[in-house]
């Protein structure tokens, strides 16, 4: 009977170990492919994508371990294109302020001074 129940036990875990490798192979597949074609994006959105290819991933290795390797995917892929994005706006706007400084020290340098 235990010998049986550890059979059962191994051969699960065997399945599971499959379908987690099968994912992983997608998972890096996809992540190629969009971040292969990321060529004419912008910055937010190549870091949209780029985020929303590693939490799929992520979450199907959690899903996966979890018993349900969709959900997880999907949740990790709405998890990480939120990042992706919001990282993405962050880095534009700091960008965008440091050259409105470099502009405006330039413009002041060369303004005559009052003195």
């Amino acid at each position: 009977m235990r010998e049986r129940a550890l059979e059962t036990r191994v051969r699960r875990k065997e399945t599971q170990l499959r379908h987690l490798m099968r994912i992983m192979l997608a998972g890096l597949v996809a992540s190629i492919v969009a971040i292969g074609g990321c060529a004419g994006m912008s910055e937010t959105q190549q870091r949209t994508v780029t985020g929303g290819a590693a939490g799929a991933a992520g979450g199907a290795l959690i899903g996966a371990l979890a018993g349900n390797a969709g959900l997880g995917a999907a949740i990790g892929g709405g998890a990480g294109l939120a990042g992706g994005f919001l990282l993405g706006q962050h880095e534009e706007a700091r960008r965008a302020a440091y050259q409105q400084g470099v502009a405006d020290g330039i413009r002041q340098s060369q303004q005559p001074s009052s003195r």
